[in-house]
């Protein structure tokens, strides 16, 4: 009776270890993918002051007025605005400018014409309602764009390390709990 306790003992110890070393591997390699792919998006970004954005004017660029020139056929805010002293253009995050220079802010179901514009003039009327708000700036003198809304900023960041960081305590606990156990039972078998 004592050997097959001491068996299944031996068998749910190495388990429990293989859980642990898998848990504490996962959590490297996330580790490895974030600090290849997050990280560099964070220290590359240019927008890292915060300051007060004062409404000046918006406009929706419709597809009608949009036909000469070589963009999508959608519905799209075009917000200028007061910020830290000049005149800049404000865009909804650091991507919207790749998809769309002449467009602050893109609605996200462009399938569907009226429920994009709904969106769009849903989102101008937060603007004119709220016309003082912070948003992102640079320092560097010669960008005049601001940002609303970091998508690489301190908390996503600190949001992308913490499930791995949960994961490498998590394994690292179990770890610890089985050679604890093991250790306890070999000074319980040596009395």
């Amino acid at each position: 009776m004592v050997k097959k306790l001491v068996m299944a003992q031996k068998r749910g110890e190495t388990r429990a270890l293989c859980l642990g070393v898998t848990m504490v591997v996962c959590a490297v390699i996330t580790y490895y993918i974030l600090v290849t792919t997050v990280l560099p998006l964070y220290q590359k970004s240019i927008w890292t002051e915060e300051s007060m954005c004062h409404l000046i004017e918006t406009n929706i660029r419709d597809q009608e007025e949009l036909k000469g020139k070589k963009v999508p056929q959608y519905p799209c805010l075009w917000v200028n605005v007061s910020a830290a002293g000049r005149w800049a253009v404000l865009y909804h995050t650091e991507d919207t400018p790749d998809q769309n220079q002449q467009c602050s802010y893109i609605p996200d179901n462009l399938d569907n014409y009226p429920t994009a514009r709904a969106d769009v003039e849903k989102v101008r009327a937060r603007f004119q309602e709220k016309r003082v708000f912070y948003c992102f700036s640079t320092t560097l003198v010669n960008e005049t764009s601001v940002l609303y809304r970091r998508l690489y900023g301190p908390q996503a960041l600190l949001f992308s390390l913490f499930w791995p960081t949960f994961l490498l305590t998590g394994g690292l606990l179990i770890i610890a709990m089985v050679k604890s156990n093991q250790y306890l039972s070999i000074l319980a078998a040596q009395k």
